[in-house]
């Protein structure tokens, strides 16, 4: 099954990233951006040749808003199902805050401004992973899986594409300040983050499941050499 990666550009010079997955069958959406970017997806369907109601699935892979934000207003456009992982559903349901824990001066400068717990219309979702539960991709037409990758928040999940690609979103990020600037292969951590050593071991696990290219959801494109810079960098804190 071949299939199309097009990068949802949430803010500019690869700040906030979104992906659209492209199949014959239509599309799979990773993350769903701030609320109000709605514009932001429908422009890059629209490069695909594509619409709302081509949109087949909605990847939550966390509760943050800058990823989660916009998944109701996404869903309510669409009618495709929005999957998370159990251990999100609190936060994205407006259950719970989450527990914020700043990496340098851009999350310390984000949290003290209150961006990162601005509320959003808050969901719950369609379909639900449990534990290390993996997500079949084929039904829609994509040979890969969601797999769960706690570290950046409890219930982080990923996508692993057969071929390689993974969308990890927050579980590393590149770049500098909030992960966007300075598009190069230099690996960092995102603004917030809950258990780097959760997340060293994550991204060693996808490295063994044969990840190769690492799309993020601040910043641009790393390769394995990267990821294990950065492996090294989280196990030495």
């Amino acid at each position: 099954m071949s299939y199309k990666i097009q990068r949802v550009p949430i803010l500019p010079l690869g700040m906030i990233n979104a992906f659209l997955l492209q199949t014959a069958m239509g599309a799979v959406l990773v993350d769903t951006g701030l609320m109000g970017t709605e514009d932001n997806v429908a422009a890059q369907l629209k490069k695909l040749g594509l619409g709302w109601h081509d949109l087949k699935l909605i990847i939550v892979t966390h509760g943050h808003v800058d990823h989660a934000g916009n998944a109701a207003k996404l869903r309510a456009l669409s009618g495709a199902p929005v999957v998370i992982h159990q251990a999100e559903a609190k936060y994205c349901a407006g259950e719970a805050e989450m527990k914020l824990c700043p990496t340098g001066w851009v999350g310390r400068l984000l949290y003290r401004r209150g961006i990162p717990l601005r509320p959003y219309d808050y969901f719950s979702p369609d379909i639900v992973m449990h534990d290390h539960d993996e997500f079949d991709l084929r039904p829609y037409g994509l040979e890969g899986r969601v797999v769960f990758t706690p570290g950046h928040t409890p219930g982080s999940i990923s996508v692993l594409m057969d071929d390689g690609h993974a969308f990890v979103s927050d579980l590393i990020a590149s770049g500098f300040a909030l992960g966007g600037l300075l598009p190069v292969d230099r690996p960092r951590r995102p603004p917030f983050e809950e258990e780097p050593l959760e997340v060293a071991s994550a991204l060693e696990q996808l490295l063994a499941k044969g990840s190769t290219d690492f799309h993020l959801g601040h910043g641009f494109k790393l390769s394995t050499k990267a990821v294990e810079r950065h492996i090294h960098t989280l196990r030495n804190l």
